[in-house]
């Protein structure tokens, strides 16, 4: 009963639409400009009506309603209704927020097709992978096929094994938070999750994509991305053992333009403001990096903790996407 007042999923997509709105405006400032326009806290206001959102919001509705329309959750069902959903996307005339290049070029081979091991940017683990993930975290599967989902959506257009683990990462996350843990354990967890599934190189979803990278096996293509992720998350432990000065987040888990540093980023935004919602959200529009991957990432990861009772009751009908939002969360409510 508790849990269902809260509306988590709800909270989720609505907090992953906002950190994206508050970041749209801050993302290529630099961190003094952003405090000369919006204080020391960042920006804690949503400007606009409806308020615009980048395509970070987009594409993770794109994976949304792939993942509401696949009758079963297995790769044959669902490639097709994400590869439908990314063209649709890259077709609109509402395509126009400053969208990723790996994204865009990826889609452009998927138009032509191509098998999508061929079509992605096989080379890219930028944040594009990891910053749509989010409804694979709040939809009722089994850890399996979260895992497969999650790396299939980001292969699509990232193919790099950073892109891969950093997506499974970020669903589990939004998956755990949902499911009631605490925030001050994710980084624990996640480590745990990222040494476990190392070696694990999931062909029924990935097909022959190890062989495009020039890796001597599935092993060896996917073991790196995982510690990569590994690393990162070092960096946020040793971030956690400092007291938070009040200054950017991006100078000690990195600026966010990768998927990895991207989830650490935010999780640090998220361990350094645990009850606060807008205030994680905040800190993460404030910084030197990819401001508007790393606050919505915070805002989907305190949204699936706190639920939609977390965020300021007016901002959820002003937001753009507010009928879609409102139709997913509800669903997965």
């Amino acid at each position: 009963m508790i849990d269902s007042l809260l509306r988590r999923a709800s909270g989720s997509l609505f907090g992953l639409a906002y950190g994206d709105a508050l970041g749209k405006p801050t993302e290529f400032l630099s961190v003094p400009e952003i405090h000369r326009r919006y204080g020391p806290g960042g920006p804690r206001e949503l400007v606009g009506d409806p308020v615009l959102v980048t395509d970070d919001t987009q594409m993770a509705l794109a994976v949304g309603w792939a993942l509401h329309d696949a009758p079963v959750h297995t790769p044959e069902v669902v490639e097709p209704l994400l590869r439908r959903r990314f063209l649709d996307w890259a077709a609109s005339p509402d395509n126009n927020r400053a969208p990723g290049m790996t994204c865009l070029r990826a889609c452009g081979e998927l138009g032509r097709g191509l098998a999508w091991q061929q079509a992605t940017v096989v080379d890219s683990k930028g944040c594009g992978a990891n910053m749509r993930v989010t409804p694979v975290g709040l939809i009722d599967v089994d850890l399996d096929t979260l895992a497969g989902l999650s790396q299939l959506q980001a292969g699509l257009t990232h193919g790099h094994p950073t892109g891969l683990a950093a997506s499974e990462l970020t669903a589990y996350a939004v998956r755990l938070l949902r499911g009631g843990a605490a925030p001050t354990e994710l980084p624990g967890l996640l480590a745990d999750r990222a040494r476990t599934e190392r070696r694990t190189y999931r062909d029924d979803w990935l097909g022959d994509l190890w062989q495009r990278s020039g890796a001597t096996s599935p092993t060896a293509f996917i073991a790196p991305g995982w510690d990569e992720c590994l690393e990162a998350l070092d960096r946020l432990a040793a971030a956690l053992r400092r007291p938070d000065d009040g200054g950017d987040p991006c100078r000690y888990t990195g600026e966010g333009w990768v998927a990895e540093e991207a989830l650490a980023t935010a999780l640090l935004c998220v361990l350094w403001h645990p009850d606060d919602p807008v205030a994680a959200i905040a800190r993460g529009a404030a910084t030197a990096g990819d401001s508007d991957s790393i606050a919505a990432l915070a805002g989907a990861f305190l949204g699936a903790a706190h639920g939609l009772p977390g965020w300021p009751a007016g901002w959820s009908t002003r937001i753009e996407y507010a009928d879609q939002l409102t139709t997913l969360g509800t669903a997965w409510d």
